[in-house]
């Protein structure tokens, strides 16, 4: 198999059915989608790079709401299987944007029966659900503004304004689906958002836990190590510097350029693999 289709096959995997060679979502036409045609997201979400980027820099952000922080602790096998969830939440973001609309409401119906059931006590005694609308509104808003951030810095940084509004609002309407509450719908107003939870956010011994196991997380396959190490250091390096600083992250400094431009070749070679005709064998399975 040439070089170009074995590095596609280890990018796809964690895409793929498990013990398959078939997609996990195949995508259905735009009109049969959840989102509206034309959704900024169509694009946003197909870049591996980008998503991958921003998916690990909403993580980081995610886990200083101690509520946010505490289903996961408590509900979750992330420290036998990071690699999992973050295939699941993956597959989940897949799904509600690419996938037939029957396919994403069953999605959404799926995690919203689990946060019905979840809830717990965090470490100062105060109770908690995992379908508390705020929580599910920080949520919501954190990995918009990753995924936003991402694309604009690695992909379009000249995004006009009205389609980064346009993204923000068709990710609030499945954050709406989720039953969060507030939902912004702009861009400004997912910003002022976050700003209103800053005084929330906070680092202890779980979220320094969490954050070791998903920066130290083993890459797909062994040799896509190197690649897998530059994305979490552009993931820390999208961060706001006050995320940065209550993680005790530090930026890359005078090499931030370097980094930056490394990413965006990374990006465009995986691209690049990606538009590899796929193996007859692959497309038979």
């Amino acid at each position: 198999m040439p070089l170009r289709h074995r590095i596609a096959a280890q990018v796809r995997a964690p895409f793929l059915e498990p013990g398959s060679a078939r997609p996990a979502v195949v995508p259905a036409p735009f009109d049969q989608r959840l989102l509206p045609v034309g959704s900024p997201a169509f694009d946003i979400h197909a870049d591996v790079t980008v998503m991958m980027i921003g998916g690990i820099a909403s993580l980081l952000l995610q886990m200083l709401h101690p509520r946010a922080l505490a289903g996961v602790w408590d509900h979750s096998n992330f420290r036998q299987d990071m690699g999992g969830r973050l295939r699941r939440t993956a597959a989940f973001i897949a799904v509600t944007t690419f996938g037939p609309r029957a396919q994403a409401e069953a999605a959404i119906a799926r995690v919203n029966a689990i946060h019905g059931r979840l809830g717990g006590t965090l470490p100062d005694g105060t109770p908690y659900r995992a379908d508390e609308p705020e929580t599910l509104a920080f949520v919501g808003v954190v990995e918009a503004l990753a995924f936003l951030k991402a694309w604009r810095r690695y992909r379009d940084p000249l995004m006009p304004p009205a389609r980064q509004d346009r993204y923000v609002a068709d990710m609030g309407s499945i954050a709406r689906r989720l039953g969060a509450n507030p939902v912004p719908e702009t861009k400004a107003g997912a910003e002022a958002l976050l700003r209103a939870f800053r005084p929330e956010l906070r680092v202890d011994s779980r979220t320094r836990e969490v954050c070791r196991l998903l920066l130290s997380a083993p890459p797909p396959a062994p040799a896509l190590a190197p690649a897998h190490r530059l994305i979490v250091e552009a993931a820390i390096d999208l961060l706001p510097p006050w995320a940065r600083g209550l993680h005790g992250l530090r930026s890359a400094g005078p090499a931030t350029p370097l980094l930056r431009a490394s990413a965006t070749g990374l990006g465009a070679m995986v691209r690049w693999v990606l538009a590899a005709p796929r193996q007859p064998r692959e497309s038979a399975a």
